[in-house]
């Protein structure tokens, strides 16, 4: 059996801001945290810690929600997912990086160069693997 430890954390966010938790931890790796770097940056979450769990490293990463709305806080992150998988590698040139939802969303790709958005991969000329994809 494959396990994808990038999907794994993605569905942690996903299931932990659908029932509006402060936070939710990762096992932590570098390549999630360059993933949760971007995820920062660009307002999706408050930010992530290295943490030890049971003298493992993990990443904890605080959730960010927008304001209420009745009684229900609004979801900064509404769509969180995983393109490029284990199974099925997907990679772009340079010229079909996708526009997630006309510029309000972001991908996220693995280039030579980093990890990069959508527009800074444009930016820069580079095309790579299509990681996932946030609005």
């Amino acid at each position: 059996m494959l396990t994808d430890p990038i999907a794994d954390m993605l569905t942690r966010i996903r299931n932990a801001t659908r029932v509006y938790k402060e936070s939710t931890e990762v096992p932590a790796s570098r390549f999630k945290e360059e993933i949760l770097k971007i995820l920062a940056r660009e307002g999706f979450i408050r930010g992530y810690e290295r943490v030890e769990v049971e003298g493992k490293p993990y990443l904890r990463v605080y959730l960010k929600y927008g304001p209420r709305r009745g009684t229900k806080r609004e979801q900064v992150i509404q769509h969180l997912r995983r393109i490029s998988r284990p199974g099925r590698r997907v990679y772009v040139g340079v010229k079909e990086i996708p526009r997630v939802r006309r510029g309000l969303g972001i991908a996220i790709l693995s280039t030579p160069k980093g990890v990069l958005t959508d527009r800074e991969a444009r930016k820069e000329g580079v095309g790579g693997e299509l990681i996932c994809e946030v609005w």
